[in-house]
């Protein structure tokens, strides 16, 4: 490392800050420097691509000198600069395939006829911090604001049809011989050991709620579990974004195993 050029060093250094960078962008939203657009949006989406794209043209260029310059000694260096905004870069470019296969829909749920429905504190809860409405799970998805723009045939499909072609999977979980009062218990603790806050049950309303929290931005989505009719439903909405990238429908999946286990020893 002391034998490197300069540039080399340099570059190195301005690699091993990238990693900072979007860990600062992430935990600011988080812990409420800056609101989510401007840390997911302007600080990781916007700005950083073209920083991996200076470091890693700072690190190219360091490198093509080492490797023409003799006695060539620092090129381990340049390389490791370089490799690093490669890593970060490939690794955002999954994540957006990923997304591209993914319903551009936040709010999700088991029952997608009548989904579960929130308390009036979650729905306060979720008015205070201006997060994403509640909208109709029958109306297409093209005549809400946020998806406005969305081409056919996705405009013209509604939540329900979404949800069921690309979450064919999902599935109330029956009660079998557990008692509804059973149920609510399980619910709770599943809920609890899945680490969401503000767990709260209602049992006359057959009712279980709960947030879910990221831990790089703290995106919170609301979950609420329905115990009724023999079985229970489960919804997980985002509060915030157009795209839950799969998260909401892995969580419901996640705890309707957590649940189960619990019915079920």
């Amino acid at each position: 490392m002391t034998k490197a050029p300069w540039h080399s060093r340099f570059a190195l250094i301005l690699a091993l800050l990238l990693p900072l960078y979007f860990a600062l962008a992430a935990l600011g939203t988080k812990f409420g420097l800056w609101g989510w657009r401007t840390g997911l949006l302007t600080l990781t989406i916007q700005t950083g691509p073209i920083l991996l794209g200076v470091v890693a043209l700072a690190a190219l260029i360091s490198l093509i000198v080492v490797l023409l310059r003799k006695p060539r000694k620092g090129w381990l260096v340049s390389l490791l600069a370089l490799l690093v905004p490669v890593g970060i870069f490939a690794g955002l470019g999954h994540i957006r395939s990923q997304a591209a296969d993914i319903p551009p829909i936040h709010d999700i749920a088991t029952d997608t006829t009548v989904p579960p429905t929130f308390s009036q504190r979650v729905l306060d809860l979720r008015s205070e911090a201006k997060a994403n409405p509640l909208n109709d799970y029958s109306v297409p998805i093209g005549e809400f604001a946020m998806w406005a723009d969305s081409p056919a045939p996705l405009a013209e499909q509604s939540h329900a049809q979404i949800i069921a072609a690309s979450y064919p999977d999902l599935a109330p979980l029956p009660l079998g011989d557990a008692a509804p009062q059973d149920a609510i218990e399980a619910v709770v603790a599943a809920m609890e050991e899945m680490g969401f806050t503000k767990v709260t049950a209602e049992p006359a309303a057959g009712r279980v709620e709960g947030v879910a929290e990221t831990f790089w931005f703290g995106f919170k989505d609301d979950i609420v579990a329905r115990v009724a009719d023999g079985q229970i439903d489960f919804r997980s909405v985002s509060r915030v974004g157009m795209s839950d990238l799969g998260a909401n429908a892995a969580r419901i999946a996640a705890l309707r195993d957590a649940v189960a286990a619990r019915l079920n020893p």
